[in-house]
């Protein structure tokens, strides 16, 4: 029987030696992962809505007025709502054609209750008119819908505005009690008490922010639409006067016929 040598003797000391200080390392670090969660303190999300500071309230009511806003005039700017787009090729191509007259384009305005068809409305009414004259109506019905699309819009921007401001006043608010307290004989020479007033200052102007960015965001999307759709109104309003001001008809009349098939596609 051949015996171990020295060497291979060596190398099962050295392994051995190697497993155990592998799993030392192993306990050791758990054990110190175990200490650092219980050092860790958890805290709920009431908890931290408790020292965020009585700010947080009305931030709070903001968002919630904001999501009404916002539904509201997504509601309200839609397509159909403000400027169908059938209802306003089919209504100039009608009256380009002479397939429409003045009392059957009101009563299709009155029916089609979008912004358009009220500029539409205003416009018919001065019919035969001078192009001045039915101008300035489509201008003032134009007015008026711009007005409409635009409300609620200075409460989203309010929001936007605010809402950063009510946070920044609850962090100085709750570092004047932060420091309040380190200053008391009882917290002297416990710094934890000072991190954790600054820790729940800090989280009122974080939530007037979580606030505050969407609403800009949202303003700025809305103020756009509104502009786009003003522009088209205004462009289709354009459109219809002159189709039916004094120098329109006059235009018209003397321009030659296109024949029964555009007739056709009119009606």
């Amino acid at each position: 029987m051949r015996l171990p040598t020295t060497k291979t003797f060596s190398r099962y000391a050295f392994g051995f030696a190697a497993i155990v200080l592998l799993n030392s390392n192993r306990a050791v670090a758990q054990e110190a992962a175990t200490e650092a969660a219980e050092a860790i303190p958890t805290t709920s999300l009431w908890e931290m809505l408790l020292a965020g500071g009585p700010l947080l309230a009305p931030i709070a009511a903001c968002s919630f007025v904001l999501m009404l806003a916002v539904f509201e005039r997504t509601l309200s700017l839609r397509r159909s709502r403000v400027s169908p787009r059938l209802f306003v090729e089919r209504f100039l191509l009608q009256i380009e054609e002479d397939a429409l007259g003045r009392e059957e384009a009101l009563r299709r305005c009155r029916e089609n209750h979008s912004l358009t068809a009220e500029v539409f409305e205003a416009a018919v009414r001065k019919w035969g008119k001078p192009a001045v004259e039915v101008e300035q109506a489509v201008i003032d019905e134009g007015e008026r819908a711009t007005n409409q699309m635009r409300k609620f819009l200075r409460v989203i921007n309010g929001v936007a505005t605010v809402c950063p401001l009510m946070g920044l006043l609850g962090t100085v608010w709750g570092m004047m009690e932060a420091f309040n307290a380190i200053a008391g004989s009882s917290a002297m020479g416990r710094p934890e008490l000072l991190a954790g007033g600054i820790s729940g200052a800090l989280l009122s102007t974080a939530a007037g922010l979580f606030v505050a960015i969407p609403a800009l965001i949202l303003y700025l999307f809305f103020v756009g639409r509104v502009d786009m759709l003003t522009m088209e109104i205004d462009r289709n309003g354009q459109q219809l006067v002159n189709l039916i001001s004094a120098e329109g008809l006059e235009d018209r009349k003397s321009r030659p016929s296109r024949g029964k098939a555009t007739k056709k596609r009119a009606a």
